[in-house]
């Protein structure tokens, strides 16, 4: 007898990054309902993420030392790989994700001035080695940042000036030197960086779209 059905297809992984107002969260959400792909964040894409979400961003909280920051991002990738992103994956759904471990390099490493390799290998432990079959980063002059942004800010987003800087210098040092990474320019309409964002990713892993499961 020959099988009935062929063993599922392991579902895809794209990954939106960027810095503050550069629509990550727009356009991520924009491909997952295009696919019917499961639509998640870091961090704080599960219960343990909310509560470290909460936590890291609030501009209230103590000042947090780079490397508990460092340590918390993990803790909430791990969970996130663990429970939500792998699974679905290995279900043959697609995965959108609003930032990874990029965020955790630009960020930890070039944003807090952690070593990039050891924030580097901190976030491989943690995602068990996953890696995006593509990364989008968005990018927008920091004056439409800014503008996007406005006045009521969470405790990255008021982190500074210099800090957006050497931010924004790690994503583009990571879009440089991996080519699962490509550049889209975040400004205009949201429809004209839809249809950017549409057409690297048709370029880049085909255009299918499938039914919400």
């Amino acid at each position: 007898m020959t099988a009935q059905h062929s063993a599922t297809a392991r579902g895809r992984f794209v990954v939106f990054e960027g810095g503050e107002g550069a629509g990550k969260s727009t356009q991520a959400a924009a491909l997952a309902s295009r696919w019917g792909a499961v639509l998640t964040r870091e961090p704080g894409g599960t219960d343990l993420g909310s509560a470290l979400r909460q936590l890291l961003l609030d501009p209230t909280t103590a000042t947090i030392d780079p490397r508990a920051e460092a340590l918390l991002m993990a803790a909430d990738r791990a969970q996130h790989v663990a429970t939500v992103i792998e699974p679905a994956l290995a279900a043959g759904r697609d995965v959108v994700c609003d930032r990874f471990v990029g965020s955790s390099i630009a960020y930890q490493g070039y944003g807090r001035g952690l070593s990039v390799e050891e924030v580097r290998a901190l976030s491989g432990f943690a995602a068990a080695g996953l890696e995006p079959d593509l990364v989008v980063l968005l990018v927008v002059p920091a004056s439409v940042s800014a503008a996007r942004v406005g006045a009521d800010r969470d405790r990255f987003e008021a982190a500074g000036d210099a800090f957006h800087e050497r931010v924004a210098a790690g994503f583009e040092a990571q879009a440089a030197t991996n080519p699962r990474w490509v550049v889209v320019d975040g400004t205009g309409s949201l429809d004209e960086v839809t249809s950017r964002v549409h057409a690297v990713v048709e370029e880049r892993l085909g255009g299918r779209s499938v039914e919400p499961g």
